[in-house]
């Protein structure tokens, strides 16, 4: 009887002194006990159920699909999630492709975001992505509307002539040309010795927007160039940033100082042609490097320098997203593609191997080339963020930014003073109808 009482007192002061303790807590650190066992019975239930299902990436990369690479992409992300499969579909004209998929509900799971799209659109075709992803992580708010981000950048480039030193041997050049003479000068022994001195791939079309949309703002100094168009009523002229691009690609085309064959989409052909110095300049960005260099060229035989686009000498360069990835609105898996890009960006290997500048700010450059680039000392540009001004007019006027058909068709124009008034024209018009 009495080891009883004894036990029972025992309990009743134990019980005593949790209800002591529990009473002490204030509310804040109730509610975080709270909120700790619901997050641990959270996670227990997401260990209960594990991403699965399909996902679609649709891609611009035909080439990585085709040899494998994205494969190998995808069993690497299984590691993490094996109850997931990824299917790949490359697009080979995306821009146009995807502009009719996203109406036709053809989208895939996840897919590239078009440039043409503006920021108030965005929730009508894509998904929001979730705000942990964007630590760390470059441009976070290109792709932002209302709060909520749509796209992570799958890799940041800057941009400028990408070349074959032994095609420069070949032609005498000892020297970088870093003003726009020297560069027609270069492009000219160039042709003397039997080297296409610039493949533009007029004919796959989406390159040429370098000339153009892509980088009015950089060549110009000002990040908010296109930003600032909507304040205009006749935003293209023959002396400022985009006749500057304009006049360049044209000098080239009518000198006979680009591929032959013009009207060909010759894409995958001109990066062999580049690898093997058949052809010497691309102006692209430093993304192209290790697909030149997968092409069957020596790593030590392609470098790039700064776009000189005129002859003060002074030079700009961009510092830009390469394309945003996002989360069609229409998937059925929206969990696993969300983990599909936090995956392809960070940890697949793809912006290592592809030479980008990293997307995540604690990583460095590994890209040898970029020490050269950078050891011309060109003015690094960041871009802004997108003004859905600039989109919104530009879709009402049909000029087709973000595609290169814009550039293809000013670039072989008779009169490029009369193409600029049509557009002039064009941009009011839309301008005055949206209420600008």
């Amino acid at each position: 009887m009495k080891k009883s009482l004894i036990l029972l007192l025992g309990l009743l002061l134990a019980f005593s002194m949790l209800l002591i303790a529990y009473l002490s807590f204030t509310p804040a650190e109730l509610r975080e006990v709270e909120h700790s066992q619901d997050s641990f019975h959270h996670n227990d239930e997401k260990k209960e159920k594990p991403l699965s299902g399909k996902i679609t990436v649709l891609t611009n990369r035909v080439d990585l699909v085709a040899d494998g690479t994205m494969q190998r992409y995808a069993v690497k992300f299984q590691e993490k999630h094996p109850h997931v499969q990824v299917e790949f579909e490359g697009l080979k004209n995306y821009m146009h492709d995807i502009r009719i998929r996203l109406t036709t509900g053809e989208a895939g799971d996840v897919l590239l975001i078009p440039e043409y799209v503006p920021n108030s659109e965005f929730k009508d075709y894509f998904e929001p992505l979730p705000d942990e992803m964007f630590e760390y992580v470059r441009f976070t708010d290109i792709m932002l509307h209302e709060g909520k981000r749509y796209g992570m950048a799958t890799g940041v480039n800057t941009l400028g002539i990408v070349y074959n030193k032994k095609a420069f041997a070949k032609a005498g050049i000892t020297s970088i040309p870093l003003t726009l003479d020297e560069l027609f000068e270069a492009a000219h022994k160039l042709k003397g010795v039997g080297v296409i001195p610039l493949y533009s791939n007029y004919g796959a079309q989406w390159p040429l927007g370098v000339w153009g949309e892509h980088s009015v703002s950089w060549r110009s100094g000002d990040a908010e160039y296109l930003g600032k168009m909507v304040h205009e009523e006749e935003p293209f002229q023959l002396d400022n940033a985009w006749g500057q691009g304009i006049s360049i690609l044209r000098y080239f085309i009518e000198h006979e100082l680009v591929e032959p064959d013009l009207l060909s989409n010759n894409w995958e052909k001109s990066k062999r042609q580049i690898a093997n110095g058949e052809a010497a300049m691309y102006c692209l960005g430093s993304w192209v490097i290790n697909q030149i260099i997968d092409a069957g060229a020596a790593p030590e035989e392609i470098g790039i320098f700064p776009l000189p686009y005129d002859n003060s000498g002074r030079l700009y360069a961009p510092m830009d997203p390469d394309w945003m990835i996002g989360v069609n609105k229409q998937s059925k898996n929206k969990e696993a593609a969300f983990a599909w890009i936090d995956f392809f960006v960070k940890e697949s290997g793809y912006v290592e191997e592809n030479g980008f500048i990293p997307v995540l700010t604690t990583n460095e450059p590994t890209l040898p080339q970029m020490t050269e680039f950078l050891s011309y000392q060109p003015s690094l540009i960041e871009s802004a963020d997108r003004d859905a001004t600039f989109y919104r007019i530009g879709n009402a006027a049909q000029i087709p930014f973000g595609t290169g058909a814009l550039v293809q068709e000013l670039a072989v124009a008779p009169d490029l003073q009369q193409e600029f008034e049509k557009l002039n024209k064009r941009w009011q018009k839309a301008k005055k109808s949206l209420g600008y």
